[in-house]
């Protein structure tokens, strides 16, 4: 299947089983002498031609009669098409292995936060005493005590170089860039749209307008945790937003200094193990995107 309409046109997935897709998907059934996963990886080699049966109008549209009058040069024997089906699929198998390993990971490490400053079993919980409803040494204070929110920079898609950076809008990342607005890692904060969002860069990134970003100096996983953890609400009525000083206002528990420590050496590990992950997708994703080309045009033979 296949987006039809809007700026998104051509952005193609492989349904694993039966779906309902509403009006601005194309649902793209294979004949039986066709495999399925061959004309998803077709369509994926071929998404400048689909996107330009879209025209230039306001809003493009491709229309199943415009669809349908495409022709591509495809492998008559459909054992050949799952030959080479199979060999882009692995990789894409690979990647989906380590994305189910990532989410574990994350859960992990986010039901260890909410273990030690949720329900406030942290280690050695049984002998600290609670005053106040606090253990002995913590604390809370207002985010804006110990954070500074920093604006990011409006970065418009046609001016974007696709480079090394990953660029966050209020839905996490949107792209890349040549360029890094901020030094990582650090945290990013939705601010317009996807109000409160929150998500952690281990490397440079580039923050667009919608967010606001902490800097390297102020970020730990920590208080990416936390703020995970907090309510953030809306504070704009005719565009949703997350004003900056509402959002300083919120309360923000601080452990004692050993447990912060001992809970940083705990995660550390864990989002080192996600960013390998990352990277070897990043990997597998460029390795199969350089082959793609060359099995459909029969430049490899399988």
């Amino acid at each position: 299947m296949f987006t039809c309409i809007g700026a998104t046109i051509g952005k193609c997935a492989l349904a694993p089983s039966e779906c309902l897709t509403n009006q601005q998907i194309n649902s793209v059934i294979a004949k039986i002498d066709s495999d399925p996963k061959f004309i998803y990886y077709l369509l994926c080699h071929n998404l400048d031609v689909v996107k330009g049966l879209g025209g230039g109008a306001v809003t493009p549209i491709v229309s199943k009669s415009k669809f349908e009058g495409i022709q591509f040069l495809v492998p008559k024997s459909r054992e050949q098409q799952q030959a080479i089906a199979s060999v882009l699929s692995a990789y894409d198998e690979q990647m989906e292995n380590n994305r189910r390993r990532m989410g574990l990971l994350e859960k992990a490490a986010r039901l260890l936060y909410e273990e030690w400053f949720v329900r406030l079993r942290f280690p050695g919980h049984e002998h600290t005493p609670i005053t106040h409803g606090l253990p002995q040494g913590w604390e809370r204070v207002p985010v804006g005590q110990r954070v500074t929110l920093n604006y990011g920079k409006a970065l418009k898609a046609d001016t974007r170089v696709e480079g090394a950076f990953p660029v966050y809008g209020s839905s996490g990342i949107i792209g890349s860039h040549d360029a890094a607005l901020a030094k990582g890692p650090g945290i990013i904060l939705g601010r317009k749209g996807n109000v409160g969002s929150v998500f952690w860069s281990s490397k440079d990134f580039y923050a667009i307008d919608t967010v606001y970003f902490i800097t390297a100096e102020e970020s730990d996983l920590y208080l990416y945790y936390a703020l995970k953890h907090m309510h953030f609400i809306s504070t704009d009525v005719a565009v949703p937003g997350l004003n900056c000083d509402f959002a300083y206002s919120r309360p923000l528990l601080v452990p004692s200094k050993g447990v912060l420590r001992l809970f940083l050496d705990t995660v550390s590990p864990i989002h080192q193990q996600l960013d390998k992950l990352d990277e070897i997708n990043q990997k597998l994703r460029t390795a199969r995107d350089l082959l793609l080309p060359r099995l459909m045009n029969g430049e490899i033979e399988v």
